[in-house]
Parts: structure tokens; C-alpha cells; sequence
């Protein structure tokens, strides 16, 4: 099997950023208990793949992040957002209505819009809000920067760790710290639908 793999030229800022991303998923292989070995059969990448992410040696593909992702259960899609320095002047990316890719979650279905581009600053996407008490996060949501929030339609309520629980509906928007934790969960009959971006 081939791998699309690029070596690693970047400047400091990319660095840190691919640093970023090796950590979390090794801390996410560690959560399940994985050896490299286990986790990196789970992706269908090799060990030394891996290791290499994990350690920030290389600067994996789009493709091979998302297997991670979706091998290691992790459901913040900002870890689909890699560095804004790639130094292209024009680009353009296109999702037609409903052909957005689909990451099912325990508590969201996320449908990631505009995915082809990796090297961005910000993540739209619509979320169906699937969770429906807040026992059915397992821990905060957090992630490194900011979020906007619009409700598309339904009702919600928006939790954090910091504020009082937030009644949102069709029409009502939400900027915050991504940081800090948070989550969703829907109240009206249907699931609640919402477009979030998140931006470094």
C-alpha cells in the first residue's frame, strides 16, 4: 500500500502545528489503550507512519489524518485544520448541496463542507445535534481557537463550562472560545441542525 506522505520543510509556525496534531493523536491512541502497532493497522498506515506523526518528523496527507480521525475516534474537526502559512495567493474549494463528507459521532453528525482544501484557517461545516442529554458526553468538547455557531433549524441548548446553559433557535448565532469546554444537545422534537466554522 502507498502512503502520501510529504517530508517536512515547513517554518516554525507549521511546526507547531504539526506538533499540535501528533500530540492529540497520540494522546487519543493512548485513551484506547493502542500500541503504535495496533493503531497504525487500525488507520492501515505503517508504525513508523505513525511515529513519525506522533513525533512531528512528517506532515501527513488530508487522507491519512482523516483515517487517524476516524480509527481513533477523534471527533473535533478541527484537527482536519492544518496550517494557513502554504503561501497560495488564490484557491477555491466547492461542495454541492448534501455531498459534504459525513463524520458520525456519538453525540453529532458533522458534514464537513469544503474539505479538499487542508491548508486553511478556518472548518464549515453542519451538524445534526444527535445528543440529547449532556450524559452523553464523555468529556468537554474542546479544541485550540474559535468557534462561530449559527442554528440552522430546531432548538438547542448550548453548554459550557463557564456559563449558564444557553436556549438557542432557528435564526439565533454564537461566537466563543473553542477552548473552553462545551457542547450541544437538542430540545425541540426533531434534532437541532446547525452550521458551526471553527477557526484557529
Amino acid at each position: 500500500m502507498t502512503e502520501d506522505i510529504r517530508v517536512d520543510v515547513s517554518g516554525p509556525e507549521e511546526q507547531d502545528d504539526g506538533a499540535a496534531l501528533g500530540r492529540s493523536i497520540r494522546d487519543a491512541r493512548r485513551a484506547k489503550g493502542w500500541t503504535l502497532e495496533e493503531a497504525g493497522r487500525a488507520a492501515e498506515i505503517g508504525r513508523s507512519t505513525l511515529s513519525k506523526i506522533e513525533n512531528n518528523q512528517t506532515r501527513p496527507s488530508f487522507d491519512i489524518v482523516r483515517r487517524l480521525t476516524q480509527a481513533l475516534d477523534m471527533n473535533t474537526p478541527q484537527l482536519f485544520l492544518q496550517s494557513g502559512q502554504s503561501g497560495i495567493s488564490g484557491r477555491r474549494d466547492f461542495t454541492a448541496k448534501g455531498e459534504g463528507e459525513i463524520r458520525q459521532t456519538a453525540t453529532y453528525l458533522h458534514e464537513l463542507l469544503c474539505s479538499e482544501l487542508t491548508s486553511k484557517r478556518m472548518l464549515p461545516y453542519i451538524a445534526t445535534i444527535n445528543a440529547r442529554d449532556v450524559s452523553e458526553f464523555e468529556n468537554w468538547v474542546r479544541h485550540s481557537g474559535e468557534e462561530f455557531m449559527y442554528v440552522l433549524s430546531g432548538e438547542l441548548i448550548f453548554i459550557s463550562e463557564h456559563y449558564r446553559p444557553l436556549p438557542m433557535k432557528a435564526g439565533d448565532s454564537l461566537y466563543y472560545d473553542s477552548g473552553m469546554g462545551h457542547g450541544c444537545i437538542s430540545t425541540s422534537a426533531e434534532d437541532a441542525q446547525v452550521l458551526w466554522v471553527s477557526m484557529e
